[in-house]
């Protein structure tokens, strides 16, 4: 996969946790911790730095050690996902380590990890295939290529936004089908499974290193783990009610057939347009255009190389 050689626009406002205490695990596998309760309950896990340059999620489990959180029903997951990519952040070039070798969030297919391919990250998601079998509810947390409203992506069915609806943030709920180039983690074996009650969410938190993206990452955390029983209400205690959600769907993700893919406007994500056929941008000599009205952007990415999502199209649910 190409090396990310993309400039910085945003200003780092976060300081990036050190992680290297939590790299023996308790789990037979670094970096990966396990916590039981001896009362029942699903197995939960919160997965964070599967991009090596999204620091919120690593902030949020982080915060969850030092705070000693322990489940009071089921069991609690604890993955720091892609910690090579982490380990080679350099703020003076923080698109860089996105990856190492190649996107460990579309590697997650059945076909991908039983193959022959090889890669630090697939090496990595090998790893923490046989854990994740195990695992009921998966919460992984991500953040965005620019300053743009968080997001909750909860998949194709309806279990995981119903999950979304019960955790109460972000404000903006959006199902999808991932991404042509490959298998997100959320995605991975029965929590796509319509007949399965297994279910997974993945958040954006906002911009990567913008300083809100860090707090939503813990209180949407605490809220999950309440949610799921794994925690008792009284952990948030210290929030207030949460603002009404808006829910979409995601009608076309936009994956890049040309090498001249342009961007009408400088958008940067959740711009809302009233009316069908607005132009979004151009694929070559294709115009990319809203199919339906109160069309949002989801993600446009800077990313803009063939096979890859340039950015989804998501309407409204029907009230």
């Amino acid at each position: 996969m190409s090396r990310i050689n993309i400039p910085n626009d945003y200003p780092i406002e976060i300081t990036l946790p050190d992680i290297e205490p939590y790299a023996a695990g308790n789990t037979g596998i670094p970096f990966v911790w396990r916590f039981e309760a001896e009362a029942p309950g699903p197995n939960v896990m919160v997965s964070a730095l599967v991009h090596g340059n999204e620091p919120c999620g690593a902030i949020a489990l982080n915060w969850l050690f030092q705070q000693n959180i322990r489940p009071s029903a089921g069991t609690l997951t604890l993955a720091f996902m892609n910690v090579e990519a982490y380990r080679a952040f350099d703020p003076h070039d923080p698109n860089a380590t996105r990856w190492l070798d190649e996107d460990m969030n579309r590697v997650w297919d059945a076909a991908v990890l039983d193959g022959t391919r090889t890669s630090r990250e697939l090496r990595r998601a090998r790893e923490i295939r046989p854990l994740l079998d195990d695992i009921d509810v998966l919460f992984d947390i991500h953040s965005m290529q620019h300053v743009a409203p968080p997001l909750m992506m909860s998949g194709r069915h309806p279990r995981a936004k119903d999950l979304a609806t019960k955790i109460g943030v972000p404000k903006r709920v959006v199902g999808d089908a991932g991404h042509a180039a490959g298998r997100r983690m959320r995605d991975y074996g029965a929590f796509d499974d319509p007949a399965a009650t297994k279910t997974a969410l993945l958040i954006e938190c906002g911009q990567h290193w913008e300083a809100k993206a860090a707090p939503l990452a813990i209180e949407a955390t605490l809220r999950c783990l309440v949610a799921t029983g794994t925690l008792p209400p009284d952990r948030l205690d210290a929030y207030p009610e949460p603002v009404p959600q808006m829910f979409f769907t995601v009608t076309e993700a936009v994956t890049i057939e040309s090498d001249g893919f342009q961007f009408a406007k400088p958008f940067t994500g959740g711009e809302i347009f009233a009316e069908a056929g607005t132009l979004i941008g151009h694929d070559g000599d294709r115009a990319i255009l809203t199919q339906t009205p109160d069309t949002m952007l989801v993600m446009p990415s800077k990313r803009l190389w063939k096979g890859q999502t340039a950015v989804r199209l998501a309407a409204p649910d029907p009230r």
